[in-house]
């Protein structure tokens, strides 16, 4: 599968300049990190306006004015074509990170991989895969060219019992199969009561289970609908509303940034220069037409 996504900013916090280097980086993070482990290829391209993205392109968009449950994610537009929409704060790299590669294993948010439930006395279950949610903090992303993106988890995160020397996310931050770090969360479907389950880490020094209820299979992604209730419910601050800008990790993103700004800005001076170089040495090199002879 081979699928081409469009990244817009429709907000001025976000010019254009910006989001062709974010999708720079995710484009390395896609190629570089995601393609081995999950065999999902993918291109990512920057784009000024929504009217511009060509048709068979999945947008990912960032706004200022969805922060608000039901509206941030992915969701699917009237020809069940997946699209995702971005709440604009210092950690929406992050964010986006997220979006794109959850969009890219499971387009439709319904896919389901069955196990043992991680929930005492439950049995076989089948969770959702959200390959971004049980490691989404921002303390457990890293930097691609500068930029936050998201760490995710590895196939092996089913796995039904640990092993060793096996990774189960890509940054390791997932040290055992179908646990979460805080920040983090996991769904699953109980088919004995055809009921779905969480295990959140939104607070405190654990997690805990919570139960959301049935969803409405007709009503189309599992996903769309999990988002809508755990956001009703809580406050998501590493992706809806931003970190303290003096957060360790915001504060190396920028530095970061900052440094490859001066570098990509210094090579383009050296480039430039080696271009008026070669076009001088060109022009001079030209022979001269010779002129006519008066008659």
């Amino acid at each position: 599968m081979y699928s081409h996504l469009a990244l817009v900013s429709q907000t001025p916090n976000v010019p254009g300049w910006l989001t062709q280097i974010v999708a720079a980086a995710m484009q390395k993070q896609l190629t570089r990190d995601f393609f081995p482990i999950w065999g999902v290829s993918a291109t990512i391209n920057a784009f000024d306006i929504l009217d511009d993205v060509p048709t068979g392109y999945w947008p990912i968009i960032i706004r200022d004015d969805i922060d608000f449950p039901g509206a941030a994610g992915i969701h699917l537009d009237a020809n069940k074509e997946p699209f995702g929409l971005v709440q604009f704060a210092n950690t929406w790299t992050l964010t986006t990170s997220h979006e794109v590669l959850e969009m890219l294993v499971d387009p439709l948010g319904i896919h389901l991989r069955a196990g043992k439930s991680i929930k005492p006395n439950q049995g076989r279950v089948q969770y959702l895969v959200e390959v971004c949610d049980p490691s989404e903090a921002a303390q457990f992303g890293y930097l691609v060219n500068g930029v936050l993106v998201s760490d995710f988890y590895t196939p092996d995160f089913f796995l039904p019992m640990p092993a060793t020397s096996v990774r189960y996310s890509f940054t390791g931050a997932i040290q055992k199969p179908r646990s979460i770090r805080t920040g983090g969360y996991i769904s699953w479907l109980d088919p004995s009561t055809d009921e779905w389950w969480q295990q959140t880490w939104f607070s405190g020094n654990s997690p805990k289970f919570v139960a959301l209820g049935k969803l409405n299979a007709a009503a189309g992604s599992y996903r769309t609908q999990i988002d809508q209730k755990t956001l009703a419910s809580r406050t998501r601050p590493s992706s809806l509303r931003g970190l303290p800008k003096k957060n360790p990790m915001i504060v190396e993103s920028d530095k970061a940034i900052a440094g490859c700004n001066a570098a990509t800005k210094a090579r383009a001076r050296a480039l430039k220069k080696s271009i008026d170089q070669l076009v001088r040495k060109a022009k001079a090199s030209r022979p001269r037409p010779k002129g006519r002879k008066a008659g």
